[in-house]
């Protein structure tokens, strides 16, 4: 049976990266140049192909190439559980496994090849890893036009050996039939860059967010060849923004190859005049924002100690307006409810940015939304800006506040306004929601006035992807502020039109775009039976430093279950329900004379030596893992709950009954 013209060429490029990746060709000429040393005579006789396959196949070279090559007969059993993708992450694995493709040969794609680093001197003197070793690793993320990829980890080293492929589809948003072939043209009029982001992740499980860079690859359009290489230089980010970590190979081609390059002349004069469009439109929204700070000051001398942010540095230590970290963002069907995006929010876990050096001083970072993602923690700015674009995707009003909470110390959070007026706000580290009934101080001093249950102090401004104003009020103080954001007189906007003309998608070439959330990849039954697991044993291995039994009750273990997902859902929507079935059924199992203690907790990590460190410090907790007693019976239970980007919140329960002995 005939292929199609399209599936023979597909086939073709198939063999063509497997040959290419185990480096065939190589192999050939060194083959070729020893049989012509050995074999050829001194009358220089003819070299037949049939020679030279005789050669090939006694030196194993053909039954490598065989052995590489797996071919697919059916992928439906395989496909029929997932959507497929409009994109292809080539991974290698080991062994080496030919991965079917899912190319649509009337679409382009860029290619994008990681062929390796070198000078990560930070790891100049890391020795190398033994083989089952637990070490360092790096891994890369990227994200181009609305697709993210994530390469395999690669032990950390003065030279990683990366070598990872991705094929990112050059597609519009809509993936409609406009988007279909696209020539060179065309493609260079898309500006969005690929956003390439590295990750190190200790021995411990620890992320540390090392490089964030913008690739701009549209100089393979006008490449000779059709394929460029790329030398990246990866700079550090926060203080380091202007120190090199290290440098990453690529190589670029497109899919299937253009008929018709541009020359680099044009390629360049384009970037060029992108870039001078670009600045041309910050350089005039920082002559408004300077001109507006003034008119601010004007109101009332008092205003420059508020906290009113207008810029703020990203971790390339580029200072960008604050609006453009803010942005519509739908979960699709990962998150239900914006109190479930609050609670997926909260338990990103949080990390205050590094400072080198003491003084107890603040670093300035905000974080681009892809480095937060992927390095699956961040600051309460970062964790604002993002509970921010995902309510504002659920169609609520929603605004990033900036102010102080206790003792002064600079703090942000999210309001959103009903239609009815009530002002609510959203704490992101914790998921708590506060309702804002502000105290009136023209009132008599026998006026009951409401009692504010939220920590924050005082608010200097508050934004959101289209809007900013600044709290022009007498006062900051949160609990006497009036939060009708459309009066003047209590708060000074910006003009819509200047904000808009650099924080929309596509404004500047310089705003990196907004990735999609991605699905967990965890499996919570299998993590909660390891960490529940590994918990048993650190508890046996306590009480016998102790010189004390253990005896486990695995039914009593499993009552504890309703507890935790009761907890679970009480964190996410605020209601509270099943308590009545879980006392019942502990008093069934706790027999008369005997008495029942338990300890939950909660954690948004799955390191289970350090929870059972941290258990330990509550002598609640304490008191149940060493209790002593007649037939003393312990009980441990796990349970996990996943969420996008792979968070997770882990709740654990230590529970004991024994025989009270007076």
């Amino acid at each position: 049976m005939a292929l199609p013209p399209e599936k023979v060429s597909e086939l073709k490029q198939i063999i063509r990266q497997q040959l290419t990746r185990m480096d065939v060709h190589g192999r050939i000429r060194e083959v070729l140049a020893e049989t012509i040393r050995e074999e050829l005579a001194p009358e220089h006789q003819q070299l037949s192909a049939e020679d030279l396959m005789k050669a090939l196949r006694r030196r194993g070279i053909i039954d490598d190439v065989m052995k590489e090559l797996t071919f697919v007969t059916d992928m439906n059993d395989r496909e029929s559980t997932s959507t497929p993708k409009p994109s292809t992450h080539f991974v290698d694995r080991q062994p080496p496994v030919l991965q079917k493709t899912n190319i649509d040969p009337t679409r382009r794609y860029l290619y994008l090849q990681v062929l390796g680093g070198k000078a990560f001197l930070e790891h100049l003197q890391e020795p190398e890893p033994l083989p089952g070793q637990i070490c360092s690793t790096f891994t890369l993320c990227l994200h181009f036009r609305n697709q993210r990829f994530r390469s395999k980890p690669v032990p950390c080293a003065c030279e990683p050996d990366f070598h990872d492929g991705f094929l990112l589809e050059v597609h519009k948003d809509s993936l409609g039939d406009g988007s279909k072939m696209v020539d060179a043209t065309t493609m260079l009029s898309i500006c969005d860059p690929v956003h390439m982001v590295l990750i190190k992740t200790d021995t411990f499980g620890e992320t540390t967010l090392v490089a964030s860079y913008l690739l701009e690859w549209r100089s393979v359009l006008g490449a000779e060849n059709r394929v460029t290489n790329v030398a990246v230089e990866l700079l550090g980010v926060g203080t380091e923004s202007k120190v090199s970590v290290g440098v990453l190979n690529i190589k670029l081609e497109m899919y299937p190859q253009l008929n018709k390059t541009l020359s680099q002349e044009i390629v360049n004069t384009q970037l060029a005049l992108e870039r001078q469009k670009t600045a041309e439109k910050e350089r005039l929204f920082l002559v408004y924002a300077k001109q507006w700070w003034r008119e601010y000051l004007q109101i009332r001398p008092s205003h420059n100690t508020r906290l009113v942010k207008i810029f703020a540095q990203d971790e390339n230590g580029i200072n960008r307006p604050v609006c453009s970290y803010v942005r519509p963002l739908r979960a699709g069907r990962l998150l239900d409810t914006p109190r479930q995006a609050a609670r997926f929010v909260n338990v990103l876990g949080y990390e205050r940015a590094p400072v080198i050096g003491g003084g107890g001083g603040k670093q300035e970072q905000w974080c681009t939304l892809l480095a937060f993602l992927c390095r699956n923690k961040g600051d309460c700015e970062d964790h604002a800006n993002l509970l921010c674009s995902l309510l504002l995707g659920y169609g609520l009003e929603a605004f990033v506040c900036v102010g102080t909470k206790a003792k002064g110390v600079p703090h942000t959070w999210v309001m959103t306004c009903g239609t009815d007026g009530t002002i609510t706000f959203w704490e992101s580290l914790t998921g708590h929601r506060y309702i804002h009934n502000p105290i009136n101080p023209d009132d008599a001093p026998l006026v009951e006035q409401p009692k504010p249950m939220y920590p924050y102090r005082t608010v200097g401004c508050v934004f959101n992807h289209q809007k900013f104003l600044g709290n022009c009020q007498p006062s900051d103080a949160v609990e006497v502020c009036v939060f009708d954001l459309h009066d003047e007189s209590k708060w000074k906007p910006m003009s819509g039109e200047a904000i808009k003309s650099v924080c929309s998608p596509g404004a500047t070439t310089s705003l990196p775009p907004f990735p999609p959330l991605c699905a967990s990849t965890l499996d919570a039954a299998v993590i909660s039976n390891e960490i529940e697991l590994q918990l048993r044993i650190l508890v046996s291995e306590h009480r016998k430093d102790l010189g004390l039994t253990i005896v486990w009750d695995d039914q009593l273990s499993y009552l504890l279950s309703p507890a935790l997902a009761a907890y679970e859902l009480e964190r996410t929507t605020s209601i509270s329900a099943g308590n009545e079935e879980f006392q019942d059924a502990i008093r069934r199992a706790v027999p008369d004379g005997h008495t029942f203690k338990g300890f939950p907790i909660h954690f948004v990590y799955r390191n289970a030596r350090r929870a059972f460190s941290t258990c330990l410090r509550s002598p609640f907790c304490e008191e149940i893992i060493c209790c002593r007693g007649d037939q003393v019976r312990l009980a441990v239970r796990v349970r996990v709950f996943t969420y996008p980007e792979s968070a997770c919140a882990v709740w654990i329960m230590f529970a004991c009954k024994y025989r009270s002995v007076l």
